[in-house]
């Protein structure tokens, strides 16, 4: 007994041509590259764009100190009675209006040499931000001292935006949330101008 639904016997024609085209069958073929390569190309586009932003936002930044820190070094600062606050908006104004000011830290240190400055990180041993120098109402002079002498500011910022680029491991943050800590510093010694600071 035959049954109808089992082929028996060679192949008919029409079989083996349809045999002979599947290997030549490239419907589809796009879609699948395209899904194998979409992944590693948006990520390197986006790898791109964070460490374009990122060194982006350090240029901006030592830009602002460099342009604040020249009236500390040529004594307009103090003479013109700037306020810790007021030097932080000049670094800000500086940097640019896509820095966060209230990300900003500034820590301002003075001695009459070069041995006598001692760095300050960005982050104490508790991994807690650290406070920026004095409050804001108080006097820059305090801080930067008179005429003559080393000055050295650093400015530590938490820059949220990497948190949107995290496969980059730019930065764990002060409290882990995934900022980054960049820190920008300038060190100088004041021009011998007029020590008052009226």
């Amino acid at each position: 007994m035959r049954l109808p639904f089992i082929s028996h016997g060679k192949p008919t024609p029409r079989r083996c041509s349809q045999l002979a085209r599947w290997p030549r069958n490239d419907r589809g073929s796009a879609a699948v590259e395209f899904a194998l390569v979409a992944l590693p190309f948006f990520m390197f586009v986006l790898g791109v764009l964070g460490i374009g932003l990122y060194f982006f936002t350090v240029s901006s930044l030592e830009h602002g100190v460099e342009t604040a820190a020249r009236q500390v070094r040529t004594g307009q600062a103090q003479k013109g009675g700037l306020t810790v606050g007021d030097f932080k908006n000049l670094v800000c104004s500086s940097a640019g209006s896509y820095i966060d000011c209230d990300k900003l830290h500034v820590l301002v240190q003075h001695s009459a040499t070069w041995s006598g400055i001692t760095p300050e990180p960005c982050v104490n041993d508790s991994n807690e931000m650290s406070a920026s120098t004095g409050d804001t109402g108080d006097s820059l002079y305090d801080y930067t001292g008179g005429s003559s002498q080393v000055v050295l500011i650093t400015l530590c910022y938490e820059w949220d935006l990497a948190q949107t680029f995290a496969f980059l491991k730019l930065g764990s943050g002060s409290d882990g949330s995934g900022a980054a800590i960049i820190p920008a510093t300038t060190a100088f010694r004041t021009e011998p101008y007029s020590s008052s600071s009226s």
